[in-house]
């Protein structure tokens, strides 16, 4: 039969089941379904069957007053979960099913002249900010298209990027360091200096609603908005040498690199919770129920249970050598690879890896994050890369 055939024959059989006419053979009472009945319950079991979460026990059975076991549900409620997440993300309603197979497919962004090395950027939704370690810069690159549209200066050795409240932030890995700021609504300039006397080199940072969290070499520094600047430091020691941080709704996380650890910390930056991971843990992302952290050195990632704080699983994964940052767009987790220049891919509801994909051998991906459409991450190549 030919594809024209085969649609004219869909769309009969569709018109036919909307009519309730000729086709009634062929579809059943409820959909494919003879034993289920054309009642107020018919709807319901044909959407989760259009969804993929049912099948039915035959092409033609849906066996409507049989028991569920605790696998079956299992089956059940995670198709639910992997339905909801693909159909509501933005990257569905955008068509964007696909994922880069290599670098050729990859868009590319040129910052400047200088590196951009540690780099870790932020996305507000629409654009993406990225700080330039080498050239003390803050770039905005809009989300759409990958433009170059403003460069803010004075943000010496900026490394990390925060977008809160209407604002964006970036961390000076400086000794002190120091916490910038910039009004996206205002012509690009110079940042505001709002704490200049951070613990030393601060990395990344995070904020839980009311506070900016950084982390620095042997300490994290508590930053307090004021209505005028300076704004209020409170810096905790204690820590070695502290890389990410992260807000999980009730909780700041920090990494401890030298000490192979995850840290969770009290309101006043006191260490709640203490948890091994891998060899030297860099930069971890937040997917709403667990904490991902790449260990460099070990060349793995451990997925940590928030709530409990229990290693729900260390990964491995084809092409993986010294990963540093991940990102989560709202299904899944990316992670660069800065040793072997490729990214890996997880589904985050089930842990199971997407793929692997190579970017060139001496592209060494830095940072990541995500607008929710697709993944940008820099390259020491004074590039930032949207995947």
């Amino acid at each position: 039969m030919s594809s024209r055939a085969r649609s004219l024959l869909a769309v009969f059989i569709i018109a036919g089941a909307l009519l309730g006419g000729f086709t009634q053979g062929v579809l059943g009472t409820c959909g494919p379904f003879t034993d289920v009945a054309a009642d107020v319950f018919c709807p319901f079991v044909l959407e989760i069957f259009y969804l993929g979460i049912t099948t039915g026990t035959t092409a033609t059975t849906y066996n409507p007053t049989g028991n569920v076991t605790r696998l079956q549900m299992a089956a059940f409620l995670s198709r639910s979960v992997d339905a909801a997440l693909r159909r509501g993300s933005r990257r569905a309603a955008l068509d964007r099913f696909w994922t880069p197979k290599n670098e050729k497919t990859l868009g590319i962004t040129t910052l400047g002249p200088e590196g951009i090395f540690g780099s870790l950027p932020a996305s507000d939704g629409a654009d993406v900010w990225v700080p330039a370690f080498g050239s003390n810069t803050v770039s905005r690159v809009r989300g759409s298209d990958g433009k170059l549209l403003e460069t803010w200066t004075g943000a010496t050795s900026a490394q990390a990027a925060l977008c809160a409240g209407g604002k964006v932030f970036a961390t000076g890995g400086t000794m002190p360091g120091a916490l910038y700021r910039i009004d996206p609504a205002q012509p690009a300039g110079a940042v505001t200096t709002v704490a200049s006397n951070l613990g030393n080199f601060c990395a990344g940072l995070t904020f839980d609603g009311a506070r900016i969290w950084t982390a620095n070499v042997g300490s994290v520094s508590i930053v307090t908005p004021g209505a005028s600047i300076p704004w209020t430091v409170t810096t905790v020691s204690g820590f070695a040498s502290l890389l990410g941080a992260l807000f999980d709704g009730s909780n700041v996380w920090v990494i401890d690199g030298d000490n192979n650890t995850l840290r969770k910390l009290d309101a006043a930056g006191g260490v709640l919770q203490t948890i091994t991971l891998g060899a030297h843990p860099q930069f971890p992302v937040f997917d709403g129920a667990n904490i991902w952290v790449p260990n460099y050195t070990s060349s793995t990632v451990s997925v940590v249970r928030a709530s409990t704080g229990a290693i729900l699983a260390t990964l491995t994964a084809d092409g993986m050598y010294l990963p540093y940052a991940a990102a989560f767009d709202g299904e899944r987790v990316l992670v660069t690879n800065y040793g072997e220049g490729s990214l890996s891919l997880w589904k985050a509801a089930d842990l199971t890896p997407i793929g692997f994909t190579s970017i060139g051998a001496f592209s060494s991906p830095i940072g990541a994050c995500s607008d929710g459409i697709q993944f940008w991450f820099t390259l020491q190549t004074n590039q930032l890369a949207r995947f």
